[in-house]
Order: C-alpha cells, then sequence, then structure tokens
C-alpha cells in the first residue's frame, strides 16, 4: 500500500508538456537550487499554456502560482513570504544560468520567456521600442493567451487516440508547429470516425494533404481533367455514411 499522501500515478488521462532536452542534461547537471529547479520545470508548464506570441509568464504569474506556492512554502517559517522569495530566487537564477530570459515591460512589469528563438526575436522587439501586441511594421499580432481556450495537440491526442508516451510528445509538438489547427483537428476526427485511432494514420492524412493539397468545403472531388482531385469535408462525410451503413446495415438516425 503507498503511503498516506503519496502520488498516486499517472492515469490514461495524463497530458504531457514537452521539455527541452538540455532540461534534462546540462540545465539538470549544474543545478543545485530546488528553488530554481521548481521554478524551471513550472516555468515550462507555465510558458506551454501559452498561445500566440510572445510565450511570456509576467513576475505576477510566477508569484501567485499555487503550484510554487506550495512546492517552495516549506523552505522557511513564514509561508507565503518565504514562497515569494524562494520564486524570486528561482527565477534570478534561471535568468543567470540562461534558461529564462527577462525584460520589463511598461505598463505589464516583468516578464519572462524561455530563451529560445523566438523568446529571442521577442526580447529584440520590446528592446527596439515595440510593444508585445505589434509588429516591426506597426501592425497587431496575435497576443499570447492561454492555452486553454483552444486544445493543443496533445490534448487532441488523448481525447482522440489515448494515453500519450513521452516518446510520441516530441514528434506531435513539431507536427503542431508544422501543420495548420484546422488541418490537426479534422485529421483527428478521421481518425476516430474510421475507427483508425493512431498517430500514423493521422500522420499519413497530414502528409498527404500537404502532398497533394487540401481543398475547402464545397469544392468538387475531380479536376477538370477528370483525374480524382482533392478531398473535401463532403467527400468524408459521405465515406463515414458509407462505412457506417456497410457496418450495420442500416442508415444513422
Amino acid at each position: 500500500m503507498a503511503p498516506s499522501g503519496a502520488f498516486s500515478g499517472f492515469t490514461g488521462k495524463t497530458l504531457y508538456t514537452p521539455v527541452p532536452n538540455p532540461v534534462f542534461g546540462p540545465i539538470l547537471e549544474q543545478v543545485q537550487d530546488l528553488a530554481e529547479l521548481k521554478v524551471t520545470l513550472r516555468g515550462l508548464w507555465l510558458f506551454h499554456r501559452k498561445r500566440g506570441a510572445p510565450r511570456a509568464v509576467s513576475l505576477d504569474e510566477f508569484l501567485a502560482d499555487r503550484s510554487l506556492i506550495k512546492g517552495l512554502k516549506f523552505e522557511g517559517p513564514e509561508g507565503n513570504k518565504s514562497s515569494e522569495e524562494a520564486i524570486r530566487r528561482g527565477l534570478r537564477l534561471a535568468v543567470t544560468r540562461g534558461t529564462f530570459l527577462t525584460h520589463q515591460l511598461e505598463g505589464t512589469g516583468t516578464v519572462f520567456l524561455l530563451n529560445t528563438d523566438s523568446g529571442r526575436r521577442a526580447i529584440a522587439r520590446f528592446e527596439a521600442g515595440q510593444t508585445p501586441s505589434e509588429n516591426g511594421d506597426g501592425t497587431e499580432r496575435e497576443l499570447a493567451v492561454p492555452e486553454l481556450e483552444r486544445p493543443n495537440i496533445f490534448e487532441l491526442y488523448e481525447d482522440s487516440i489515448g494515453s500519450l508516451s513521452p516518446l510520441l510528445a516530441e514528434e506531435l509538438k513539431e507536427a503542431e508547429g508544422r501543420y495548420p489547427e484546422a488541418w490537426l483537428r479534422e485529421a483527428f476526427g478521421i481518425a476516430v470516425a474510421e475507427n483508425k485511432r493512431s498517430w500514423r494514420y493521422v500522420a499519413g492524412i497530414l502528409r498527404r494533404w500537404t502532398a497533394e493539397g487540401k481543398t475547402t468545403r464545397g469544392e468538387a472531388e475531380r479536376g477538370k481533367d477528370g483525374k480524382p482531385g482533392r478531398h473535401t469535408e463532403a467527400d468524408h462525410r459521405q465515406k463515414y455514411l458509407e462505412d457506417y451503413q456497410r457496418r450495420w446495415g442500416k442508415s444513422p438516425g
């Protein structure tokens, strides 16, 4: 029997957050401060839950994070005050190490970004005097918003196929950056409808759309030359209907 308070284990509905490989190598080897380690790991989760750009997390978000407050409150007898000091120390160490980047934004306060190519570009824009909502030409750009508004590819996978293995997480993350969100949603929906719940099947659909092109709703199945053309959403619905009738011998409804 597991001791009281022990972690009960991961379930089939557990979601995964991708972590850069250096975190498990040189960073893990060098980090000695528990606050830095916890802030770094929690920061990766917070960055990942941002959508759009830049994926920045404010100092206030870190200081108000319940997991960090609970995870660092035992460093001293003063409770939350000690937690706040530990979070601030962890952030300073993560910035000094180069894991995080930081900038002081007017009206927003201190923000932190992961030290990636996109994070460095965002810092350069800030230093050039651009606001987070501005492109180089002064036009509006999409701001980071909580990821809960739109399921990411890991949630799509677990909702459509099942438990996600860590080995597959990196491949899924690459696919999320390569394909439009609408393609991903539709490809997973096709896999579910055809009862072929595997990433290999979904990836095959996405590769075919990339190679052959993907049309939008209402476009014809055949081109002008009479050869089979690109599949449409209507084509898929017809195929689902035929599969249903073949399997059950009746119409749905």
